[in-house]
């Protein structure tokens, strides 16, 4: 006989003050990263479904109270963000002065990666004109892309955007890029852009 203290009884999420719906609030409220229905369905021990339906009528609430944050979906996942009006107070106590802008080097690789994913950078390089290596590895750093496996041609190395990504662009999935159509002059003509949106 052991004298370990029995683990305390775990508590049923319906039964605690504002149900299973405050549960899930919770949890969205100390997540560091976009969470799945089917994870928080796991943790509360609630059908998906039942998840999915708490996370869209705390969304409709967030939205209909002019609230300073809102719950958005990005990639299958949910996640915390602070509402779009108060972007400008967020980022002056996050960045307290500093700025982390991407160069302008950096912003046109990225855009390469986010339309023709999976590339490679040797087809980022030929597209860009340039050599592309070190901005590849500071957006690689940066947790904006990430290795998408290996191209089956020569072996070279496959990148694409990350959820990450999606979070600072505001986008819940990569249908929601804006078409480059209207900023290419001339698009029917250019052999090079198949594939781009």
């Amino acid at each position: 006989m052991t004298d370990e203290p029995e683990a305390p009884e775990r508590p049923v999420a319906a039964d605690l003050p504002g149900g299973e719906q405050a549960a899930v609030e919770a949890i969205l409220a100390v997540v560091d990263e976009p969470v799945g229905e089917a994870r928080i369905a796991a943790v509360l021990g609630i059908s998906r479904e039942r998840a999915r339906h708490h996370l869209h009528d705390l969304a409709a609430a967030y939205r209909g109270a002019n609230r300073g944050y809102e719950l958005r979906e990005v990639d299958g996942a949910w996640r915390l963000y602070s509402a779009p009006a108060f972007a400008p107070f967020v980022r002056d106590l996050v960045l307290d002065g500093q700025t982390a802008r991407l160069t302008q080097a950096s912003l046109e690789t990225l855009a390469v990666v986010a339309y023709r994913q999976p590339v490679s950078r040797g087809r980022i390089a030929a597209i860009r004109g340039v050599n592309v290596d070190g901005v590849v590895r500071t957006l690689v750093t940066r947790g904006l892309i990430e290795e998408a496996g290996r191209d089956g041609e020569g072996g070279a190395t496959l990148y694409r955007t990350t959820t990450y990504f999606l979070e600072r662009m505001g986008l819940a999935s990569l249908e929601e890029l804006p078409p480059l159509a209207p900023y290419l002059p001339g698009m029917d003509e250019l052999d090079d852009v198949e594939g781009l949106r």
